[in-house]
């Protein structure tokens, strides 16, 4: 009796899986699998835990690259910097072969970081990659969006015959944050392009938190600048919020399956605070009200109810 009392009491302390840390995503062979992280360059034991989830977390979901939302580095860019805020907290994914893709922030030395090996960027301040078929990822450099680079980027996008077409860069377009807010001199400069080449997906930084923005003439948009820095009570819900987070550390875990792409935002504690899906709805004309290549959100999010504050 007493031996099926202490085996009931072990069963009892076992861990038992954590709905919070379940894997949301589909994980389709063949899909295209990335993470997100922003506002990541502290060297602090806030990026670590951020990275140690990174790395936790491709033991179940092995994506295959990262991008980076700019302020890669805070303070000091000498060669020990980059290795303390970049090379030893992502060691364990970069020595699994998994491949970083960086954007500039306003933190950020451009001259040294766009010619580190490391963040892919083959010596440029804006580029493009394609990772597979259909799906074409631009970083911008939104601290000068300068004509070269509008030029470039028009360029780009009328060449691309990819049907997701995926901005990331650090200042975001539409935001509900007090500090810093939506950038409306880079959206005033960029939108346009976006809305006339079917850009489907934003994503960006400098805000130190997470938002999730309610589609946008068609083009959903994602802030995730709180992968190492948070700016806690600084996200007032508005109008664009769908929901949002300024309490946690957090990343993004991506998929894009066919014509659907799929979110998974995890804080430091690998617990899920926020998932969903958007598809896209194929090709339209273009108006200055929608894009040709717009989505809409499809699997219902969780958790339902936004959890930024009311702005007072």
């Amino acid at each position: 009796m007493r031996r099926l009392v202490f085996i009931a009491v072990l069963i009892a302390t076992l861990p038992l899986p954590i709905a919070g840390q379940e894997l949301r995503l589909p994980n389709k062979p063949g899909s295209v699998k990335f993470a997100v992280i922003g506002d990541t360059g502290t060297g602090d034991r806030n990026q670590v835990a951020i990275a140690n989830e990174l790395a936790s977390w491709r033991t179940r979901y092995p994506y295959e690259f990262v991008v980076m939302m700019g302020d890669n580095l805070y303070g000091g860019e000498n060669p020990k910097d980059f290795d303390k805020k970049f090379g030893t907290p992502y060691k364990p994914i970069l020595g699994a072969g998994v491949k970083f893709y960086a954007a500039l922030g306003n933190h950020d030395d451009a001259a040294l970081q766009r010619n580190y090996k490391p963040f892919n960027m083959n010596g440029e301040r804006f580029y493009s990659f394609k990772p597979q078929g259909g799906v074409r990822f631009f970083a911008l450099d939104s601290n000068y969006v300068d004509k070269a680079q509008l030029d470039w980027l028009e360029k780009e996008l009328t060449a691309s015959g990819s049907e997701w077409k995926i901005m990331f860069f650090h200042h975001p377009l539409y935001s509900s944050g007090e500090t810093h807010g939506s950038a409306e001199l880079q959206r005033g400069l960029l939108e346009p392009v976006f809305l006339k080449h079917g850009v489907n997906v934003v994503l960006s930084g400098h805000e130190h938190f997470y938002e999730r923005i309610k589609p946008q003439k068609g083009i959903a948009y994602f802030i995730i600048g709180s992968s190492a820095k948070l700016r806690k009570g600084d996200l007032a819900k508005s109008e664009l919020t769908a929901y949002g987070n300024d309490s946690e550390y957090a990343f993004m875990l991506m998929e894009i399956a066919g014509d659907e792409l799929f979110f998974q935002t995890i804080n430091q504690s690998g617990k899920t605070i926020d998932t969903g899906s958007i598809k896209r709805v194929g090709k339209v004309d273009p108006t200055p009200a929608r894009t040709a290549q717009p989505v809409v959100p499809q699997a219902k999010p969780s958790p339902v109810q936004p959890g930024p504050r009311q702005s007072k």
